[in-house]
């Protein structure tokens, strides 16, 4: 019998973390990473920060847990106001929860609830892309569109209708308008076809994440989803789990298009990996009609948690006071530029996208035909275990729904500074050469 009791996605050796500061963590062997990817793109303000710590440590003297049908907690308040704030009035009302699943989850009740007050209970469907990925709970796994996750839960998920997730990269239209033209096109044939009087709400990610490497939409795009919403009378579900909290140089990734959801999910960098806190945020006229019906017909225990919602506070003070936006818009250039330098130097790099400080990197065995590697090769999980045997984290996933292709996220913490910058890249720079070889090798 094994000595470790853990187990998650493989059965694989780690290293044992021991302690971390900024952007750097260290195992117990005393060796140092720099975490190139915020973890899972999730601690947007570092590691032990001083002012979050603090934070979280004054709510421990007055309270950590109270239970959302006992009491109110000033804190809940305070952040719920301050997030609307953020939003500048776009979403007026904040449900709390644990973790971006749950986000994503409470989203989606939300949407069927609004319709079942409207006496519209029918539209109970949603849209959603391939490739996405929304969560692994079971309802938010039902709109994600990522093979190897889905195939093992498809008989116990509703699913979504899938249509093509917009691919800057690889499309076969002639030119980036009449991609999106095609795209949008086949999505409202995909509506009409299910039956538009179903369908409870579009989601997406308005700046892709693990599951396309940073892949882009268009303004035209996010315009043209918006108006099928509205034709069709269906809501518009922007999951921001990912994106939100400044990681693109906007508070929320939908601000840089101008277009609205009617309700947003997030998390990851709230809590900035301090605690658990995420988020629902919806217009305020679909939570009055839920309400008005009886109540939302759904909760967690750690709703509103106090600790939670202070650790999210002091996350957005930090964001706010260190200007980490700025910052973030001015490392994502300057990270940008020199990621682009890299793909010019070495022929595994197909592509470059993203925005802000998310941006991904796809890998391809022909840089001229766009051709991924074997998926037996692996070749994200080859450069990541390169990366990290030279101390640097770096995050894998694949690009083509899950089965094929390759790209790795460097999504470093907000906080990083140009010298950081030099160091990831010097690093990755390395384990690129080192990769290079490798397929050499393989290839002889």
């Amino acid at each position: 019998m094994s000595d470790n009791a853990l187990f998650y996605l493989t059965g694989g050796n780690m290293p044992l973390v021991s302690h971390a500061e900024g952007i750097y963590l260290w195992d117990t062997e005393g060796r140092r990473y720099i975490d190139g990817c915020s973890g899972a793109i999730t601690c947007n303000v570092g590691h032990n920060h001083p002012a979050v710590k603090q934070a979280m440590i004054d709510q421990l003297d007055w309270v950590a847990f109270s239970y959302r049908t006992q009491f109110e907690s000033q804190v809940a308040l305070d952040l719920a106001n301050r997030l609307v704030d953020l939003s500048a009035g776009d979403l007026e009302k904040v449900f709390f929860v644990g973790s971006g699943s749950e986000a994503v989850e409470s989203a989606m009740k939300l949407a069927c609830q609004y319709f079942v007050a409207q006496g519209q209970p029918e539209r109970s469907r949603f849209v959603s892309l391939s490739p996405s990925y929304h969560g692994s709970t079971l309802g938010a796994l039902g709109l994600t569109g990522y093979e190897p996750l889905e195939a093992p839960y498809r008989q116990i998920t509703l699913g979504s209708i899938k249509v093509p997730s917009p691919d800057l990269y690889r499309h076969e239209e002639d030119s980036v308008e009449a991609h999106i033209t095609a795209v949008l096109e086949e999505t409202e044939a995909a509506i009409l076809e299910a039956g538009p009087e179903t369908i409870a709400a579009i989601a997406l990610e308005p700046v892709g994440g693990a599951s396309t490497g940073g892949r882009m939409v268009t303004q035209e795009y996010m315009e043209g989803l918006r108006s099928l919403c509205d034709r069709y009378g269906c809501l518009l579900i922007m999951d921001e789990v990912l994106t939100g909290m400044g990681r693109t140089g906007t508070w929320f990734a939908y601000q840089h298009f101008g277009i609205a959801p009617d309700i947003l999910a997030l998390a990851k960098g709230l809590g900035s990996g301090y605690y658990p806190v995420a988020a629902m945020m919806a217009r305020e006229e679909l939570v009055d009609v839920v309400n008005s019906s009886g109540g939302f017909m759904h909760g967690h225990t750690y709703a509103g948690n106090p600790l939670a919602c202070a650790t999210g506070l002091a996350v957005i003070k930090v964001i706010d006071t260190e200007q980490l936006l700025g910052n973030a818009v001015e490392m994502g250039t300057y990270l940008r530029s020199h990621l682009d330098q890299l793909a010019e130097k070495y022929s595994c790099i197909g592509d470059v996208r993203g925005l802000g400080l998310l941006q991904g990197v796809e890998l391809v065995q022909d840089k001229t035909s766009k051709t991924p590697f074997p998926a037996e090769f692996n070749a994200f999980e080859k450069l990541t275990r390169l990366a990290r045997e030279r101390g640097l984290l770096i995050y894998p996933r694949r690009s083509l729904n899950g089965i094929k292709g390759d790209h790795v996220l460097i999504t470093p913490p907000l906080t990083v500074t140009a010298s950081d910058i030099d160091d990831i890249i010097a690093l990755l720079d390395q384990s690129l050469d080192a990769f290079e070889q490798l397929v050499s090798g393989e290839g002889s």
